[in-house]
């Protein structure tokens, strides 16, 4: 093969090399839980306080509480489920590597059975859990028996960061929304400006995830969309009630 052929052979194979988005869950799921729970939840705060005929300033106080508070809760309930997740995985894993000591046999004979489940002759099986083994025994139970990898394994911190981070972007909109608009706009406005970022952030989502862009967009935005409403609806009957 020339050079020139080699070098095409090259290019081709590149251009042909699969992107996989597996690798992005981990944070992506964060990332897109927090912006959109920062964008809903602040925007329903503020629209039901604006329908209780409040002040501007009132408003964009509950929005500015709504953020922060909701920033914190939701890093510390991120860290504490997914550090529960991670001491589940390690204590997975550890337990394994005490069967590979104990009864190496025996688990290769698991692992075997596994490949052979999965299409694999006797012969070869055995074979894959020979090299595997020899390689690193304990990775290839934890990847193929107990289906944790480096693209699964729980980060606490980074989810935590992620989804405080991404919470309080997704709060921004609508108390600089607050700031910007006459106080007899705002809940419309508000609205509006909540529905349209929240479509944004569904398509964002979903092409970055790699899914289909019109689902995402529509399931945020008809969902974000009920629940402002019923949030300015408790905050008129609510203001009705009291005056």
């Amino acid at each position: 093969m020339s050079f020139l052929e080699a070098t095409a052979q090259e290019r081709a194979d590149k251009a042909h090399g699969e992107s996989h988005y597996v690798t992005r869950i981990g944070w992506l799921r964060a990332a897109v839980l927090g912006a959109n729970d920062g964008l809903l939840s602040t925007s329903s705060l503020m629209v039901g306080v604006a329908a209780a005929a409040a002040g501007s300033s009132q408003i964009i106080l509950t929005g500015v509480a709504g953020i922060v508070a909701g920033a914190m809760s939701m890093a510390a309930g991120e860290y504490v489920s997914v550090s529960s997740q991670a001491d589940s995985e390690k204590a997975d894993i550890e337990r394994e590597r005490l069967e590979l000591e104990a009864n190496p046999e025996h688990e290769m004979r698991e692992l075997a059975a596994i490949y052979m489940k999965r299409g694999l002759p006797k012969a070869l099986a055995v074979e894959v859990v020979t090299a595997l083994s020899e390689h690193d025994a304990l990775e290839a139970h934890t990847r193929d028996e107990l289906g944790i990898t480096d693209t699964s394994t729980a980060n606490p911190l980074q989810a935590a960061i992620a989804s405080a981070a991404c919470f309080l972007a997704g709060g921004l909109p609508p108390v600089l929304t607050a700031l910007l608009v006459p106080a007899s706009a705002v809940l419309w406005a508000i609205a509006i400006v909540a529905v349209l970022t929240l479509g944004l952030l569904g398509a964002a989502g979903a092409r970055t995830g790699g899914a289909p862009i019109l689902p995402g967009v529509v399931r945020v935005m008809v969902w974000g969309s009920i629940a402002m409403a019923v949030t300015a609806g408790v905050g008129h009957v609510f203001h009705t009630a009291v005056g």
